[in-house]
């Protein structure tokens, strides 16, 4: 896919390959589902909502990144492009790809994250106005306390 993005799954793999750094609940779609979080980030996209302007990183997969995590980062912030719209298609690829190595279950994340980016292109190509996420527990459907 990009040279890169090889250099970091290969070291990540590498590292995780060891049982010793795998945490509880570890799968191996969690280096790429982490990257693409890196990645997502990183190249800040404009059309995110403003409560998924940057994803958080498991503490658990950060406390085993060790000290490759450094030469991770550096390395992801060499990755630069001139438009929202190549960002978003060089994650969703970087998704895509991922996914083909892993089944249902492990894809999890990665589906996550992809439904999450490939809104975030939809907005963009229809120049869709942002809508904020408001988490309010939902009210009643009836004051009869049968059908609630």
């Amino acid at each position: 896919m990009n040279k890169k993005i090889d250099k970091i799954l290969e070291i990540w793999h590498k590292r995780f390959s060891d049982e010793k750094h795998q945490y509880t609940e570890y799968e191996s779609s969690d280096i790429e589902y982490f990257i693409s979080c890196l990645l997502y980030n990183h190249f800040n996209l404009l059309n995110a909502l403003d409560t998924m302007k940057t994803i958080d990183l498991s503490y658990d997969f950060i406390r085993e990144c060790g000290d490759e995590y450094d030469e991770v980062i550096s390395t992801i912030k060499t990755i630069e492009f001139d438009d929202e719209m190549q960002k978003l298609d060089f994650l969703l690829e970087f998704l895509l790809q991922s996914q083909k190595k892993y089944n249902d279950d492990e894809n999890y994340l990665l589906k996550r994250m992809n439904y999450h980016v490939d809104g975030i292109k939809e907005r963009y190509i229809n120049k869709t106005e942002l809508q904020k996420v408001v988490f309010e527990k939902p009210k009643p459907r009836s004051s009869n306390p049968l059908l609630r």
